[in-house]
């Protein structure tokens, strides 16, 4: 009975044994295997060459990131941004059936500052990046103005298309490309940003493909001291999870009868750097149709901002907030769900800082709100010297008594729109953008000042004449 025993107790310790050896190997098969999925980041469905610019042959070897990438369409508002989808009938000079709302209604003192401007006809807001081929085809800003083919920099995948136009030159065929017309332009590209735009098609490094920026960034670190930068070969991978997505939230102009897409960054990044720099070149976008005065429209500058707040000082990339880095098996992937951070807390925030979601939404929120008020004040103080300008002009003011008050509506209007137009509602940079502002109110005041001397005189003027 004992050696019956004894067996059985052999049996039963030789079929644990052999349980938790099957186990343990198939958890350092997992593991293996996990291990080596994460090595190889994708699986080679398909040859993509440096032609490759439809996003969706990408998506058969990053069918992850692709699937995210075609949800940039997706429409939701946080509560100073976002698009609302508004259904619309379409037609066939605009076959859309879903737009976004109308910014310069739900604020006419937009409409009114860029009085004269394209941007006075037509501006809504801004939707995802799955839109903005769509969305710069249909507006009334293309569709009713002359614009030429600069435009399609930051709405199109124009990397493929430079390349051809340029016969290999990327920089030659962006130099053709800005010359063309709009309408001639748009007909040669066919999706909106796409992988290849900050990818390497071999390596899938990130990369830049837009000449605007890398003449930007060059003159930036020339006038820090840095000679013929270039950010593909000296930036870091970090610094470029920030570069690629300033190839295109950037403020810019057209330079000369080229119509070559500029950046602004000759003495600086700052507002009155850019400012500095238009003066120095004498730069007009519009004179202004009330005031007669010759102003600025800023674009989109969030790159600008950016690099003067907490964020970009403590190294965390724009990628770090809107595209975060996410788990999807053993592999570790960007969202390519572009979005504001505020609809993907946990992942975008966080990650650093440890509070609930209702608090940093709150924290967010209160700069967001705190910057609203300092902006309406600032824009408030615009209409009445534009108020005061249209006075004197009907009173009789010569352009000369309205030089100092054109001046003033200049870089007023500028900093003010470089704000309104910075699509962070103030959170990029909160110290900075509420500074701008103080300066916008200061330039406004100036011009008042300068008005209201001149106003006199010309009454004074009038009066003698009637005597």
């Amino acid at each position: 009975m004992a050696e019956q025993s004894s067996n059985k107790k052999l049996v039963i310790a030789v079929a644990v044994t052999a349980v938790l050896t099957v186990g343990i190997a198939a958890m350092l098969v997992n593991i293996f295997e996990h291990k080596q999925e994460a090595k190889n980041t994708f699986f080679r469905v398909v040859e993509i060459t440096d032609e490759t610019d439809d996003p969706a042959v990408w998506g058969r070897n990053f069918p992850m990131q692709y699937d995210a990438y075609k949800r940039t369409v997706d429409n939701q508002r946080t509560r100073y941004g976002g698009s609302e989808a508004l259904k619309r009938n379409p037609t066939q000079a605009d076959p859309r059936d879903v737009v976004s709302q109308e910014k310069i209604e739900e604020d006419t003192r937009l409409k009114r500052m860029w009085g004269g401007y394209a941007f006075s006809v037509d501006f809504r807001e801004e939707r995802g990046h799955g839109y903005m081929l769509d969305d710069q085809r249909y507006t009334k800003r293309v569709t009713e103005f002359k614009q030429p083919g600069t435009c399609l920099n930051c709405h199109a995948s124009t990397y493929v298309f430079m390349k051809k136009l340029g016969n290999g030159d990327l920089t030659a065929g962006f130099e053709k490309m800005n010359q063309m017309t709009y309408q001639e332009a748009t007909k040669q590209v066919k999706h909106p940003v796409a992988c290849i735009d900050c990818h390497d098609p071999k390596t899938m490094t990130l990369r830049i493909t837009k000449p605007g920026f890398l003449e930007g960034i060059r003159n930036l670190k020339a006038s820090q001291g840095i000679a013929n930068y270039d950010p593909n070969t000296m930036a870091s991978a970090q610094e470029m999870r920030s570069f690629v997505c300033g190839q295109c939230h950037v403020e810019y102009y057209f330079k000369g009868p080229e119509k070559r897409l500029t950046f602004p960054w000759h003495k600086g990044l700052k507002a009155e750097n850019m400012f500095d720099y238009y003066e120095e070149v004498k730069h007009v976008d519009f004179k202004h149709k009330e005031t007669g005065a010759p102003v600025l429209k800023a674009q989109h500058p969030e790159f600008e901002f950016y690099s003067q707040g907490i964020h970009a000082r403590s190294g965390v990339a724009c990628a770090d907030c809107h595209m975060p880095y996410k788990r999807e098996g053993g592999m570790k992937i960007s969202d390519h769900q572009v979005r504001s951070p505020m609809l993907n807390i946990n992942r975008a925030c966080q990650g650093c800082h440890h509070f609930s979601e209702t608090e940093m939404k709150d924290r967010v929120e209160q700069i967001q709100t705190r910057f609203m008020e300092a902006r309406n004040t600032a824009m408030d103080a615009l209409m009445d010297l534009i108020d005061e300008v249209k006075k004197a002009k009907e009173a009789g003011a010569t352009d000369d008594q309205l030089k100092a008050a054109w001046a003033g509506q200049r870089k007023g209007q500028f900093f003010i729109d470089l704000v309104e137009a910075e699509n962070s509602v103030g959170f990029h940079a909160p110290g900075e953008e509420l500074r701008v502002l103080t300066q916008a109110l200061d330039a406004i005041r100036k011009g008042q000042m300068s008005l209201r001397g001149q106003v006199y005189k010309v009454a004074a003027k009038a009066g003698k004449q009637a005597d």
